[in-house]
């Protein structure tokens, strides 16, 4: 029984500790090259930037942060957004599950001459952990989130986590239900 009780608190602490800090997988992954905002400052009502979602369309589907503009990051083209954000100083949060896409697509509007990029440290998850809301596709309120996959949804601790979105939309006119 002693025995037992030995195994079962040694594993428990393997599982503990094998999973990284959210600290130390951003520090990994990223370069830092463009600079991180908190949830807590984007949420401020005086942060007047613009949101950026640098996730995949199933992921935006399932949900996103409220007048997230989608840009996906596998066919992200800055040119698309220059049309949107033509004043180059537009203060810009560019954020994905975690933060490491969303590093990448920052990188990529710095270099097209945006010099007020941020990237939102933690992504939507981080967002989500600190019960902000979040918005579907018909931007109703919702407690869905994508979790990419089971590795990275164990830095999601609140909402309910999808892993396959249900529906692609791609509506086309007329298109009968």
């Amino acid at each position: 029984m002693k025995n037992s009780l030995l195994i079962l608190l040694l594993l428990s602490n393997v599982f503990v500790f094998s999973q990284e800090a959210l600290s130390e997988v951003l520090l990994k992954h990223n370069t830092h090259s463009i600079p991180y905002i908190s949830v807590q400052e984007l949420a401020m009502p005086a942060t007047k930037a613009i949101i950026i979602d640098a996730r995949e369309p199933d992921e935006f589907a399932v949900s996103h942060i409220k007048n997230a503009i989608h840009v996906g990051f596998n066919d992200f083209k800055v040119e698309d957004l220059q049309q949107k954000i033509t004043n180059r100083n537009q203060a810009i949060v560019v954020y994905c599950s975690l933060g490491i896409r969303s590093e990448t697509i920052g990188e990529k509007l710095k270099k097209a001459g945006y010099n007020n990029v941020k990237n939102l440290y933690g992504g939507i998850f981080e967002w989500k952990n600190n019960n902000f809301e979040l918005y579907n596709t018909l931007e109703k309120r919702t407690d869905s989130i994508h979790a990419f996959n089971e590795s990275w949804s164990t830095y999601l601790k609140n909402g309910i986590k999808v892993y396959n979105a249900p529906i692609k939309l791609n509506l086309k006119k007329n298109t009968s239900f």
